[in-house]
């Protein structure tokens, strides 16, 4: 039985939007759902609203319906919201700019996990090869790049595996790790900026130092820090043994990896661990109390076993998609310059459990952010005067699974790679209190900073600093693989300011891919029509602006992927 607050769509009603011309057909039909009543639709509109907040709680009522069973990125049912998005996109004037002249670019996914429980075994010089308990010493990591990986190599320790001139930090001085598989602690120093200390606690970027420095492969060590972001916690690695990660397809049917990276072999226990470290005169009670403290500096050093490790990995082919559309720019010269606005479609779900209410709805994440994203392209539409660069709307997929959809996207572009100058990203703006201020994370890195601060000073807010940084928000969500291509690129949301703390506060802890993130939300509409109204503020100077986004000089990002530099 559907709920009453969320059941919206009949079967009816879904397959007459896969009609609307240059829409991808839905891959299956939509689910059977009785029509709502007369009062079931006044349980949901309690109260007339101004058009323009009525349709973006009118984009959110059909997203976040039961019937949409929580938008899994490869289910029948996100195919119906893609098929949504992409009729929205054809209404408000938008130029299909997907595959094969249609709104819908396809992203080839592949879940993928371990295989077995591998082998992993140490040789010391003159002693016989000793084999590490599965469960107790390692649990293996899938490699998405390979079905078997085999690796035999010396083991370096690196400390948190972590290299940062600007900070004065090199975890790899004085060991040459070529030919070697290398092992690291998880975490970052506190006193990084947050956004390079959330490039840092993400383990794929210790993984690509690794391969940079000639590694073969990875090791994460369990630390004694508390368990927190970025950390290796033994215990959670071995509860997630078998769960299924995804990402996009190559062609030999294998997974594409974030960055060109070493494979992660295991995650290793603190007595695993004890074990690479016997025999290397250094004590590995100490260096693991001293693992406790994220600030801490170790000095790199070959350690005196080498190890011999087997794992597989088994694939699982599907498939789901990214909406795309375009407004086309203005203006001669600067027109084939594309500003990407994004948002994700996917939400988590359906839970596991069996009883209650077990559909993760996704209505803050990311509902609204995709109601945005129509909105202001019909505000675009609207204006009478079309931006001077080429607008994109991109809807993207896989985003709960790792970005996986921006990715594939940012890699694989449907224009050519390097008119992509800027990208705006909308992801889960918490709306219900009335905001006085955004945080713009990524802006101060680019000239999108002064952009982004003139823009919304003309509606009396101010950008403030990243609230949460132990959260590494700036790594976790699809700006970041545009950041990742060398593009300059900003993250919105509403600030914390006066209730917005204890708001933010309240989601986090209570309603964060939840069952609660539906309509049952004090969701203040009006503050959906302020967070548009911002977006296309800042959308719209950038797009008219006279000069293209560029990274500010020496700015860590823009030097670490090689974008368009400096001023």
């Amino acid at each position: 039985m559907l709920s009453h607050r969320n059941r919206a769509l009949t079967t009816a009603a879904a397959l007459m939007l896969a009609t609307a011309p240059g829409l991808a057909r839905a891959a299956d039909p939509a689910p059977t759902g009785a029509v709502l009543s007369p009062a079931e639709i006044n349980a949901i509109v309690t109260a007339p609203l101004p058009a323009d907040q009525a349709a973006m709680k009118a984009h959110v009522m059909f997203l976040a319906a039961d019937a949409l069973k929580g938008r899994d990125a490869s289910s029948p049912e996100y195919a119906i919201a893609a098929q949504y998005v992409a009729a929205q996109f054809y209404a408000a004037g938008l130029k299909p700019a997907g595959d094969d002249g249609g709104y819908l670019q396809r992203v080839p996914l592949v879940a993928y996990k371990p295989a077995d429980n591998g082998s992993f075994a140490l040789t010391a010089p003159g002693k016989p090869a000793v084999a590490l308990d599965y469960g107790v010493d390692y649990v293996p990591s899938a490699n998405p790049a390979a079905k078997e990986t085999r690796v035999d190599a010396p083991i370096v320790f690196v400390g948190h595996g972590i290299v940062a001139p600007d900070y004065g930090r090199n975890d790899y001085a004085g060991v040459d790790v070529r030919g070697k598989i290398v092992a690291f602690f998880g975490g970052a120093p506190k006193g990084f900026n947050s956004e390079v200390r959330a490039h840092f606690l993400n383990p794929a970027t210790k993984a690509a130092t690794a391969a940079q420095h000639g590694a073969v492969g990875v090791i994460q060590l369990e630390s004694m820090a508390r368990p927190a972001r970025g950390t290796f916690s033994f215990a959670l690695a071995k509860a997630g043994a078998a769960r299924e990660r995804t990402t996009w397809e190559t062609s030999d049917g294998t997974g594409a990896p974030a960055l060109d990276s070493a494979p992660v072999l295991a995650t290793f226990s603190l007595a695993g661990a004890a074990k690479l470290f016997a025999g290397t005169g250094q004590t590995w009670a100490k260096i693991a109390r001293r693992s406790a403290d994220d600030n801490a500096v170790f000095r790199a050093k070959p350690l005196a076993v080498t190890l011999k490790a087997v794992t597989r990995t088994s694939f699982v082919a599907t498939s789901s998609s990214n909406i795309i559309g375009v407004i086309p720019g203005s203006d001669p010269v600067v027109g084939k310059e594309i500003v990407v606005l994004s948002a994700h479609l996917d939400h988590i779900g359906v839970g596991k459990g069996t009883t209650g209410d077990q559909i993760n709805n996704g209505a803050e994440d990311n509902a609204v952010g995709i109601a945005s994203l129509i909105e202001e392209a019909k505000r675009f539409a609207a204006s009478g005067t079309p931006p001077r660069r080429t607008i994109m709307f991109l809807a993207v997929t896989a985003e709960e699974k790792g970005l996986v959809g921006s990715d594939f996207y940012a890699r694989n572009p449907t224009v050519p790679r390097d008119h992509i100058v800027a990208n705006v990203d909308l992801d889960m703006p918490i709306l219900t209190y009335p905001f006085e201020d955004v945080i713009a994370f990524g802006a101060d890195r680019s000239t999108l900073g002064p952009i982004v601060r003139r823009a919304v000073a003309g509606m009396g807010l101010v950008v403030s600093p990243d609230p949460i940084p132990d959260e590494a928000i700036f790594v976790r969500s699809d700006h970041y693989r545009f950041v990742q291509q060398g593009v300059p690129a900003v993250f919105l949301w509403p600030g914390q300011m006066g209730p917005g703390k204890a708001a933010t506060e309240d989601f986090l802890a209570r309603h964060y891919h939840r069952p609660s993130d539906d309509l049952s939300l004090p969701i203040d509409w009006s503050q959906g029509v302020r967070f548009v109204d911002a977006n296309y503020r800042i959308s719209r100077a950038i797009a008219d602006a006279p000069d293209r986004p560029r990274w500010n000089k020496g700015d860590f990002f823009g030097t670490l992927y090689h974008g368009l530099g400096a001023q």
